[in-house]
């Protein structure tokens, strides 16, 4: 994967790279499919010295922006933990989703844009 990251990094929103690891693109039929997976908790964060990693929520699969004319599909796993002092599950809050859908935020705001410029 890493001969892809100087590309990824261009097609990708910042937040993914940040957070996320790319595990494997896959092109067929004119569809990208993009697997990423939530990094671990960094253990030199104070905030998060007592999490000890619990695995994976199901992967959730959302369409992104279309590249040169292809369709793109982000399949996400987000980690969950296990806070060693509290007992309780935790996870980071993701907004990205835009509500009622399964496109990201920012793909369906830029949907919302166009539409306003369509003829009745």
């Amino acid at each position: 994967m890493e001969s892809f990251l100087p590309i990824i990094q261009f097609l990708l929103p910042e937040f993914i790279l940040e957070n996320f690891e790319l595990t494997s693109i896959d092109r067929a039929e004119g569809v990208f499919q993009v697997h990423i997976e939530e990094k671990n908790a960094d253990q030199q964060d104070p905030e998060r010295k007592n999490l000890l990693s619990k695995g994976f929520f199901p992967t959730i699969t959302v369409q992104d922006f279309p590249i040169r004319g292809h369709q793109v599909f982000l399949h996400i796993k987000r980690r969950r933990w296990l806070h060693t002092k509290t007992g309780k599950v935790v996870y980071r809050d993701w907004t990205q989703v835009a509500e009622g859908t399964r496109m990201t935020s920012e793909f369906s705001a830029f949907l919302k844009d166009i539409s306003q410029y369509q003829p009745d």
